[in-house]
């Protein structure tokens, strides 16, 4: 059986020993090991956690090979078995008993003058001032203007990541079979000048925002936050947030509940 499998993997022991194991049991069965990652291969196993499954992700341009993750880390909601369940996973895939689930990312368009950037993050983008600062936005929806928004920032988060941040800033977490946008405000102002919202939106995946930062703020630089991934920009005309058509497949067994899962996690 001649797949080509890649493996990323962080540094920590524990991942190191898995990595060893793993390679011996798919070399075994005639699996080749690709050491460098290209588009040809046939799987991509990320060993670590979330945080490695991330990385991956943004190092390889969002591939759309199919992806397993093996969990070394702590709470590992990407990642789908444990080091010891190797045999299983090896039956499983060689079987063709899986499922992959599709994973929709959120794209984050600056345009500033003449120049656009952009940015997709699987989790969420998180917009705020650099440092310790307040942020003043001017927050419309579908074109249509919502809020002045203040305080510390805004995270825009998928359902995938409505457990990570979102979820420590009091958001909600969402089944991902839902294409929605979470809006989360990140510790809100309500003045005379600003009126914010104080708990999430939701937004359907065809709808986006455009958040436009108060030019009569001093500070003019804006940081984006996307899947912990930092950038800042100066002088910044607006910002468009929205689902992108970038996604990745990740593996899934028979097993898999998502539910399940978030009970295990945090209850």
């Amino acid at each position: 059986m001649n797949k080509r499998v890649h493996i990323f993997a962080n540094e920590s022991e524990s991942t190191k020993q898995t990595e060893i194991q793993l390679k011996k049991k798919l070399d075994k069965i005639g699996f080749e090991i690709v050491p460098n990652y290209c588009d040809d291969i046939d799987l991509l196993v990320c060993i670590g956690g979330d945080g490695t499954f991330l990385e991956a992700m943004h190092r390889y341009n969002f591939p759309s090979v199919p992806i397993i993750g093996i969990n070394t880390g702590h709470l590992g909601f990407f990642q789908e078995i444990a080091p010891n369940m190797l045999d299983d996973f090896i039956f499983n895939y060689t079987h063709d008993n899986y499922t992959l689930q599709k994973l929709g990312t959120v794209v984050v368009k600056v345009k500033r003058g003449d120049e656009f950037f952009e940015h997709h993050g699987i989790n969420e983008v998180l917009i705020k001032a650099p440092l310790a600062y307040s942020v003043h936005l001017n927050i419309s929806i579908g074109g249509s203007f919502i809020e002045r928004f203040s305080g510390d920032g805004v995270l825009i988060a998928t359902p995938a990541g409505s457990t990570a941040h979102n979820y420590s800033l009091g958001g909600s977490i969402v089944d991902p079979r839902l294409e929605v946008l979470q809006v989360t405000p990140i510790a809100p102002m309500n003045t005379t000048a600003y009126r914010s919202f104080t708990s999430s939106i939701l937004l359907p995946s065809d709808l986006s925002l455009q958040v436009t930062p108060d030019m009569t703020d001093s500070r003019k630089t804006i940081c984006l936050v996307y899947d912990g991934f930092n950038v800042e920009y100066d002088d910044i005309d607006e910002i468009e947030i929205g689902f992108s058509d970038v996604s990745v497949n990740l593996m899934r067994f028979d097993n898999y509940d998502f539910w399940r899962k978030v009970k295990s996690k945090f209850l």
